[in-house]
């Protein structure tokens, strides 16, 4: 079997670094991995300001697969991060084969905006110059409580600011949207109704899905099993 192109979009306060113990797992099976971070994140959070929202991270993602030629991609999106993916699709259906929605809302198929949220409700207010949110220790506590130790340390220690643009940017798709296969995989500790949600109680999945038993960053927590859902889906 050849090798896919998986290109994995991080959620909030994450980089690339993130995917650091998946992208082994994947890349022993054959498979091409792009970790990808935005602009304002991870190692490139010295380009971060009050500016940066939607445009600059589609622009983040299809550049890295406009200039790595990649074809029939497996988009992994990672939290609020699936807006993003959802829109790099309504671009460029044509080059995605699957999207994966990992522990995220899921986009509907409408031609209305979506997507525009204020985290501060959630997460505490925004501090540097009231345009992005830092990761804290209660907020892991609170969405990550089995990040622990060494892993606790690391994922403070890599972590960096959330600009609020990219949680307020609603995004707009088209129809070309609509025919993009999707799957999803929901994690039993980040306090959503799992049950209810695969069930279909709060609409129909409209693809496959995979459940994790961990919090909300299994990439940290549970790479092995996380790497095997993402092949499984996509298989």
């Amino acid at each position: 079997m050849s090798g896919k192109n998986y290109v994995l979009v991080p959620g909030a306060w994450l980089g690339a670094w993130a995917w650091k113990k998946v992208t082994p797992l994947l890349e022993r099976k054959g498979h091409a991995v792009f970790p990808v971070t935005f602009t304002g994140m991870g190692e490139r959070v010295h380009l971060s300001s009050r500016e940066v929202g939607m445009e600059t991270a589609v622009k983040d993602v299809l550049n890295v697969i406009r200039f790595n030629d990649l074809d029939d991609i497996v988009l992994v999106g990672h939290s609020f991060a699936v807006k993003v993916i959802a829109s790099v699709a309504d671009v460029i259906p044509e080059k995605v084969k699957l999207l994966i929605y990992l522990d995220s809302f899921r986009p509907e198929k409408t031609r209305e905006p979506q997507f525009s949220f204020d985290p501060t409700g959630e997460f505490g207010p925004a501090s540097h110059g009231g345009w992005a949110i830092p990761l804290t220790g209660k907020i892991i506590d609170q969405i990550g409580k089995d990040v622990i130790g060494e892993n606790r340390k690391w994922m403070l220690s890599k972590s960096t600011p959330w600009p609020l643009k990219l949680a307020s940017d609603p995004v707009t798709l088209s129809e070309k949207f609509d025919g993009v296969k999707n799957a999803h995989i929901y994690c039993t500790q980040s306090g959503d109704p799992v049950d209810d949600i695969v069930s279909g109680k709060w609409g129909e999945l409209g693809g496959p899905y995979r459940i994790i038993d961990s919090a909300h960053f299994p990439m940290i927590t549970k790479p092995d099993e996380l790497a095997d859902a993402i092949l499984e889906l996509s298989a």
